[in-house]
């Protein structure tokens, strides 16, 4: 039985996809002279990301069935006194089930994209950019020590800065992108002050060495203040997971990403980037173990936006950002179950979700191809007639995306529910409502949206915007925008296939190993007697078929059928009670559109506070204080004092006399003064 891995194997990993993104972005633009073309461009990429996924599954495979493990430094880049700065690569259950979550949606997204960008004008840059991001993405997850790891934290949010930005010459984009970068730098703020404190007390970088080290940290005070040291490092690390994750209220950034092309917005929100704030922290249990003020801070934010985000969904007509929404719902219910000190359920969420959330985008962007680029769902209706498989495939991401029994989201949603309920934190118990509204809020949406996309009349020739494209391109792939919609190319539907299998049996088939196995059991530290809720769900817990079937007798399963029946009413029964509800609740409306004024708070607020604080210190202390007080203040006085002796020396020896006998003068009448 193997217990070691390949260190070249392992670099093969993340190097494939690299060396793709470098050929296709050099040789494939005009940067590198156009030397190979879009089929050679996407072939290249396409087989980096295919190696990465298969020798990700065999590390999986090792990791899962024999046991195997791999910590070790492959690359010092410098020592700075005692400070290690390294490269190397930490492989357990958490790690090797990331690589391959990442490199199997990432690997669809290049397929899909081979169909949804064919006529776009940066097709081999876009590949060149999601194969880079496949690198980021992997070197992050794939470290052992926390310098790779901002490393591979500060290249997602670089690579998605490009991609969000990919059409750059639309205004909306660029504003995007910028919010976006801007936003994640707010939260890398504190994360970098969380390892910066990390590396104060302990002296190293290296997780082994910093968990071994976590009992010394949990004992010392912040200086100055009442507060744990350990508080203090675990708060400034999640506020940079609230920036790359989306959390409330650093999640501003994640709906404007929908400016991307539609391939993006499903490898951003399924399997990359949002995902490493809660890897990181599931990486950090160890540390957040020791604070229960940061479990509970986290648990609140979680909450928060699990709920009030799901609200922003029901308002939405963007095919798009509906799902967006629905992304940044889900990514709270993980954070909660972070603050329940479920990290492996909040790790197993993550991973269902990468799977039916990639697969919701990707319908998202098939329907859109078909319907001639409209992403307004009121101008739909009836498309299942002519796209079939994107429509099933959609209604099994929808399923379980709400929780269906039997699907990998029930298994993973419940979990994180149930976990919360037997949570002993003051916290807790808002977390527990929060979790459960949000089970109604999530159903409604998604069927509100599965609805008015796939039921009902058809709307497409009543759309105002059918006859102008908002990309610039050629958007009706070969036909002519008053056409029929039409089914997705197979490089479009057979990633939405492989997606739904997933989608609909892997909660099912590893809920045991990873919630009550030993799959994370040198990955993620629990302290079962301060936080028992893990402890207590596995007393619960008696098979996966079990499970399902208890759900018939439980809240959430209801939750969810009455969410999807009153979208079904409201939206194919009786059209005219959500105009009435709307009407109704008008100052409730404005709010939900308005997205709780927080963009208007941070660009009115904050943003011209932050001006206004600069033009302060410029015009105050720079040309006020240093540049008038200070530089042109010692020279005027220098000037004067230089004004003033020069008048004393006018070259007549009868002034230098008189001088001199004044001087005399003076130290005898001083010297007079003193012996008195």
């Amino acid at each position: 039985m193997s217990t070691t891995l390949s260190a070249s194997t392992l670099l093969a990993v993340p190097m494939a996809p690299l060396i793709g993104a470098a050929l296709a972005g050099i040789l494939g633009t005009t940067f590198g002279g156009n030397v190979i073309g879009r089929r050679a461009s996407h072939t290249l990429t396409i087989l980096g990301v295919l190696i990465a996924f298969i020798l990700s599954a065999m590390t999986l495979k090792s990791v899962a069935m024999d046991g195997a493990r791999f910590n070790e430094t492959l690359y010092t880049w410098m020592v700075v006194g005692g400070l290690k700065m390294e490269i190397g690569f930490l492989v357990d259950g958490l790690t090797a089930m990331m690589m391959v979550v990442v490199t199997f949606v990432s690997l669809m997204v290049h397929l899909y994209t081979i169909g949804y960008m064919e006529e776009d004008a940066g097709y081999n840059r876009f590949f060149a950019y999601i194969s880079l991001f496949t690198f980021s993405m992997l070197m992050l997850v794939m470290s052992n020590n926390l310098l790779q790891l901002f490393f591979g934290w500060e290249a997602v949010g670089l690579v998605s800065y490009l991609l969000i930005g990919f059409w750059f010459n639309k205004p909306s984009a660029i504003f995007a992108n910028m919010k976006a970068f801007l936003v994640n730098r707010v939260g890398d703020f504190g994360f970098i002050l969380g390892i910066g404190l990390i590396v104060a007390y302990t002296g190293t970088l290296n997780y082994t060495e910093v968990f071994a080290k976590a009992p010394e940290l949990g004992a010392l005070g912040f200086p100055g203040t009442d507060w744990l040291l350990i508080t203090v490092i675990c708060i400034c690390l999640f506020i940079g997971a609230m920036g790359k994750s989306a959390q409330f209220p650093l999640h501003v950034w994640l709906p404007d990403s929908m400016e991307g092309p539609t391939p993006i917005s499903a490898l951003i929100h399924a399997a990359t980037m949002v995902t490493a704030g809660i890897f990181m922290v599931a990486r950090m249990s160890p540390l957040f173990e020791l604070s229960d003020t940061a479990l509970n801070f986290i648990m609140v934010i979680g909450a928060i936006t699990a709920l009030f985000m799901g609200f922003l969904g029901i308002i939405q007509n963007d095919i798009k950002r509906i799902v967006a929404y629905s992304t940044l719902s889900q990514l709270g219910y993980m954070t909660v179950a972070l603050g329940a000190s479920a990290y492996s359920v909040a790790v197993f969420h993550l991973m269902t979700h990468a799977f039916f959330k990639a697969l919701l985008f990707l319908a998202a962007g098939s329907v859109i191809m078909g319907l001639h680029h409209n992403q307004d769902i009121r101008w739909m209706g009836a498309v299942r007639k002519y796209m079939p498989i994107t429509w099933i495939t959609s209604l099994l991401g929808t399923l379980a995306l709400i929780g269906t029994p039997l699907f990998s989201g029930f298994y993973s949603k419940d979990s994180i529910i149930e976990a919360v309920h037997f949570s002993n934190l003051p916290a807790s118990g808002f977390a527990y409502f929060a979790v459960l509204a949000g089970v109604f809020v999530t159903s409604f949406y998604s069927f509100r949206l599965y609805f008015l996309v796939f039921h009902g009349k058809e709307r497409y020739d009543q759309n105002p915007d059918a006859h102008h494209d908002d990309h610039g391109h050629h958007d009706d792939h070969g036909q002519g925008h008053d056409s029929k919609p039409h089914e997705s190319p197979w490089v479009v539907t057979v990633p939405l296939v492989l997606l739904a299998i997933p989608s609909v049996v892997i909660g099912f088939m590893t809920i045991q190993p990873m919630l009550f196995g030993d799959f994370f059991k040198d990955a993620i530290f629990i302290n079962a007697t301060a936080h028992p809720a893990m402890a207590t769900f596995a007393e619960e817990f008696h098979g996966a078929l079990a499970m399902a079937m208890h759900s018939l007798y439980t809240l959430p399963l209801y939750l969810a059928l009455a969410g999807a029946v009153s979208a079904w009413y409201m939206y194919l029964i009786n059209p005219a009670v959500p105009a009435a509800i709307g009407r109704a609740l008008r100052p409730l409306v404005v709010l939900l559109e308005n997205k709780y004024y927080l963009d208007w708070f941070n660009e009115n607020v904050l943003a011209k506070g932050a001006r206004g604080l600069g033009m302060g210190l410029w015009k105050g202390g720079d040309r006020g204080v240093i540049e008038g007080g200070v530089v042109n203040a010692s020279w005027k006085l220098v000037s004067l004092v230089s004004g003033v002796v020069r008048r004393a020396q006018t070259g007549y020896l009868y002034h230098y006399a008189l001088m001199m006998i004044v001087g005399v003068l003076l130290f005898m009448t001083y010297f007079v003064w003193l012996a008195k």
